[in-house]
């Protein structure tokens, strides 16, 4: 076989990147009539009226350009049957009156693929650019309103403009293209427009009145034409920043008080205390290892968990993890080479079902886990009927002297857990 040394990359389009990134046109898919891009629209209604193609969703495409491309080189490859649902008009009227329409949508695999490729694409493009504008050191610009210059950074410019002239277009850092965003606000307000309804007045200072006492010295976020301009409109694929807030306000509304009712937990997945077998529940997996071990383990550790109090349940499992790790019995404390022939021993010699005396494992060390996601652990649970001879007397709490420290780190009981 043959071996793949390099990362693969699914072709850019038929013209390579260069020809997408230097056109401002697009092509029909069937024909050779073009359209500039800006005339988005003027180019489906071509392909709905002449071509009977109705792509859905095209909102949701991140580069249009690179779709269309991308499918006029598959369109010549194959039939448009196969890739398209076909949609027939007017079924019930003779044949000669019927229509068929092609609907291109992200039903099929290789669309949504397209589509969602072109997003991450679109997305890394826009943080690398947010990146350099977020450390760029050669800003510079002057002041919408107050005419000041200023140099550095971006992000001086806009928080002098939300400090001194209350005029907040939201943090340097949710915002891309900076650039070009001043460009079109000023633009704007050089054609004596108002920034947020949009109303255009008869001078400059009628407008600044305007905006001073309406407090129109803000951004119109209705306007779809601010919204390549910020980092929040990229980062979910086919939502803007307003679909994004309304599904946020829904789930707010629809559980004011916090309801977790639907919520669905994940599986347990404990694993076996002697073999890597996994259940989804305790008794599962106790049954598991009756079986499994044809003893009657079950009842042995079921018996001997609980007539310990929750701590002592986690000693015990760390314990017996830790053995069975080390590849020794803890009945014997012979080592094997392997887990398979420890299990074998303690089968054939009944060690399994008889532990050391508690002071062996009713250990300190064993408060801390052997595997850090023992989620055996997480299903132990104390009996609250349960009064035990140690559990009816107060258990002293003796700290260890720290005054010599490097006697303390000879004798720690931490240590053992290096063995």
């Amino acid at each position: 076989t043959e071996s793949i040394l390099e990362p693969l990359s699914l072709p850019e389009s038929p013209g390579g990147v260069a020809a997408v990134e230097s056109s401002p046109y697009v092509p029909c898919i069937f024909c050779k009539e073009c359209y500039i891009l800006a005339e988005q629209n003027q180019l489906l209604k071509h392909m709905i009226i002449e071509h009977k193609l109705v792509i859905a969703d095209v909102k949701l495409v991140a580069d249009f350009r690179r779709y269309i491309l991308y499918w006029k080189k598959r369109f010549a490859e194959q039939p448009i049957t196969d890739f398209c649902s076909v949609i027939r008009t007017n079924s019930e009227a003779p044949l000669e009156e019927q229509e068929n329409y092609f609907l291109l949508c992200d039903v099929l695999p290789e669309d949504r693929l397209l589509r969602e490729q072109l997003q991450q694409k679109r997305l890394r493009e826009i943080i690398e650019q947010q990146q350099r504008e977020r450390y760029d050191t050669s800003f510079h610009s002057m002041c919408m309103f107050c005419d000041q210059e200023f140099t550095g950074n971006r992000s001086v410019l806009l928080n002098h403009m939300a400090r001194e002239h209350a005029f907040n277009i939201g943090l340097p850092d949710n915002i891309v293209n900076c650039y070009e965003f001043l460009a079109v606000l000023q633009e704007k307000l050089d054609n004596l427009q108002c920034l947020y309804c949009e109303k255009v007045f008869r001078d400059k200072n009628t407008l600044k009145d305007h905006m001073r006492k309406k407090q129109h010295r803000r951004i119109n976020a209705k306007n779809k034409e601010y919204d390549k301009f910020y980092i929040i409109n990229y980062l979910e694929f086919g939502k803007s920043w307003e679909e994004v807030q309304s599904e946020d306000d829904r789930e707010l509304l629809d559980n004011p008080e916090e309801d977790w009712s639907d919520w669905e937990e994940h599986p347990v997945c404990a694993v076996c205390l002697f073999c890597e077998q996994q259940a989804d529940t305790t008794e599962k997996l106790y049954l598991h290892m009756q079986v499994r071990l044809v003893l009657n383990t079950s009842s042995f550790i079921t018996l001997e968990l609980k007539s310990l109090n929750f701590y002592q349940q986690v000693k015990l499992v760390n314990f017996i993890r830790r053995e069975i790790h080390h590849c020794r019995c803890y009945n014997c404390q012979e080592k094997f080479q392997s887990k398979g022939g420890l299990i074998n021993h303690m089968e054939e010699t009944k060690h399994i079902t008889f532990l050391p005396a508690r002071s062996t494992w009713d250990q300190p060390q064993y408060y801390f886990p052997t595997y850090e996601n023992d989620t055996l652990l997480c299903t132990l649970s104390d009996s609250e009927d349960l009064i035990t001879e140690d559990q009816s007397e107060d258990v002293p709490v003796v700290s260890e002297d720290i005054s010599n420290l490097k006697a303390l780190k000879q004798s720690s009981v931490l240590n053992k857990l290096l063995c």
